[in-house]
């Protein structure tokens, strides 16, 4: 095998691993907090608590990465998912909700200093007219990893409990540590020569029209499907329908993306990425009509198709639109910038979509989700509406 792909490869298995650490804590968060007499309240700080603090940190791994360190920030990544994995069997043992959450606070932590590098190494190291394609593989292993993990700790939580499936994020952030380490110490390699401090960093650079459009395309995107996430359980919920229903849901939202990235990764490499965003984000939008009409299962299977198909063609594309052509220098924080834009788009959906559930009711705020995403749609062709090049 290429050394190249060879490296791509054990780069893609790491980030696989090391999602896989953070989502199989996922579905046991809020009844572990539980367990420890939390307040409904304090069950959503505890949850919302990585989220908030990755925002925040995201970056500092855009710097460290900018600095020439990307392969450190990776491991460093997995040696916190590590560390927080031994205060969740910590804080299980001694039953103390506040090791928990400076856990989760570590957790996130190695999300913002770990995914930024993880993104711009997949661009990196992309052979020449495939990085659409590199992006689409490394975005599969993200998808696999919360596809699987969930899943896998409440299967193991009931199986072993809570101290047994805290010690598989440990188990699996020691395995993505691994996989990095062989292409960092791989010093052979071209990118390894390339990647030497630089001095020189202008961030202005990222004031280019296709990274702020891809950015806050991103941004409205994400908006648009925190409002899926979010309140449908919560809709289900008062309706009385088991949780488990949503579960399928997203499972099916997961399975969809995953299979399409790798085609939206490709087809973004031979048509540029704005026809293969326009896809998908039409996909999406004729998903959010679809839950409009049909809100409860089995029907409403089919947004959930629909809107992770369009995922999957356009999140590998709008980030080849972003970070394909910025320089390798200010590539890190590149990501760092984008990604934020996808937290920012969460938070501010689930607080205004919030308040509009308050006025309107849960199944209220469906109607808005297609317009949203129509914004999405349109600030993603403002560079050629403005006159941009694509490159």
């Amino acid at each position: 095998m290429d050394r190249a792909l060879r490296d791509i490869w054990l780069l893609n298995f790491s980030t696989f691993f090391f999602f896989l650490g953070i989502s199989v804590v996922n579905p046991i968060i809020s009844p572990f907090a539980i367990t420890l007499n939390a307040t409904p309240f304090l069950v959503g700080l505890v949850a919302g608590v990585a989220s908030v603090v990755s925002l925040f940190s995201k970056p500092i791994g855009g710097l460290i990465g900018d600095r020439g360190y990307r392969f450190q920030a990776m491991m460093a990544g997995n040696v916190l998912g590590m560390l927080a994995g031994l205060l969740y069997i910590t804080s299980a043992l001694l039953g103390n909700l506040w090791i928990f959450t400076f856990a989760r606070a570590i957790h996130g932590f190695s999300m913002g200093i770990f995914f930024p590098s993880s993104l711009s190494t997949a661009v990196d190291l992309a052979p020449e007219g495939r990085v659409g394609e590199t992006l689409g593989w490394r975005g599969m292993m993200f998808s696999l990893g919360n596809i699987i993990g969930p899943a896998l700790g409440g299967y193991l939580s009931d199986l072993l409990g809570f101290v047994g499936a805290f010690s598989f994020t440990v188990i699996f952030s020691l395995v993505g540590l691994a996989l990095v380490v062989p292409v960092w110490l791989d010093g052979r390699r071209a990118v390894a020569r390339r990647e030497e401090r630089h001095e020189d960093v202008s961030y202005s650079e990222l004031l280019r029209s296709y990274f702020v459009a891809a950015s806050l395309a991103l941004f409205f995107f994400s908006f648009s499907y925190a409002g899926v996430i979010t309140y449908l359980p919560a809709l289900y919920k008062v309706l009385g329908m088991p949780q488990s229903l949503f579960g399928f849901y997203m499972m099916v939202i997961g399975i969809s993306s995953f299979i399409m990235r790798l085609v939206g990764g490709r087809s973004a490499d031979r048509m540029g990425p704005i026809p293969v965003i326009r896809a998908g984000m039409l996909l999406v939008i004729l998903g959010y009509i679809v839950l409009i009409l049909y809100r409860l299962p089995p029907y409403s299977y089919v947004s959930a198709l629909l809107i992770g198909a369009g995922f999957g063609l356009s999140v590998p594309a709008m980030q080849l639109m972003a970070l394909g052509n910025l320089p390798q220098r200010i590539r890190t924080m590149g990501s760092s910038v984008y990604t934020m834009f996808f937290d920012l788009g969460m938070l501010g959906g689930q607080v205004t979509l919030g308040y509009v559930a308050g006025i309107r009711g849960y199944a209220g705020i469906f109607p808005l989700l297609p317009f949203i995403a129509a914004a999405s749609l349109i600030i993603v062709h403002a560079p050629l509406i403005l006159g941009g090049r694509k490159r």
